[in-house]
């Protein structure tokens, strides 16, 4: 795959072993949605490295200092429905005060183009580092148009967050929407006729909710 300045592939020993029992068809929905949770939780770490912060005042038990931090209410977290929402969790152990929206997209199953249904955000969102999220990024689509939609509604400082990604899916991300990061956790070989990522580790949606 041509390699993107706005792409970021982790890699990371304690991922890699999360997303091999991730990928087992025996793994339980309970392990499997604390497995999302917990992949999540360390991408986010990772991807807000760079993140702006403000100084801050802080009395110790010796001295008043100078420290820094992420400005209150500065995040929001934009799950791409209905497999997102199980990132959400993640997120939200590192930003607890976090504000959450919803994009609802669904992908034809002929044209495997996604469709639109859904999009409530929190006011002042465009203001906000939003976090994007997906487990999964197949042929990119989906993730192309909800990008759109934000920045349709003014937002300017978005980063995409996928656990596994096909190839062809970070290139069209990465080629539509230059000026976002995308952070995957795992590169697959790519997409199989159906359009789903292999070896992947199924629908996500499905394995996430109990659902066929």
């Amino acid at each position: 795959m041509k390699k993107f300045d706005n792409v970021f592939i982790f890699d990371h020993a304690l991922i890699k072993h999360k997303i091999a029992i991730l990928r087992d068809k025996n793994t339980s929905m309970k392990e499997f949605r604390e497995l999302i949770e917990e992949i999540t939780m360390i991408m986010t770490y990772e991807s807000m490295k760079d993140v702006d912060l403000i100084p801050v005042q802080v009395e110790t038990p010796l001295e008043v200092t100078t420290q820094y931090k992420v400005p209150d209410e500065s995040v929001a977290i934009v799950p791409i429905l209905r497999a997102g929402l199980g990132m959400v969790n993640g997120v939200h152990k590192v930003f607890p005060t976090a504000k959450v929206g919803h994009i609802g997209m669904y992908r034809d199953e002929e044209t495997l183009m996604p469709q639109e249904y859904y999009c409530k955000l929190p006011e002042g969102i465009e203001d906000k580092t939003v976090f994007l999220v997906d487990p999964m990024l197949a042929t990119g689509g989906s993730a192309v148009d909800a990008l759109d939609a934000l920045k349709r509604r003014g937002c300017k400082k978005i980063r995409l967050m996928s656990i596994i990604a096909a190839p062809q899916g970070v290139e069209k991300v990465a080629l539509a929407h230059p000026d976002v990061p995308v952070f995957v956790s795992t590169l697959d070989r790519g997409l199989n006729e159906n359009g789903y990522i292999v070896p992947g580790l199924g629908d996500a949606g499905d394995r996430l909710f109990g659902t066929k």
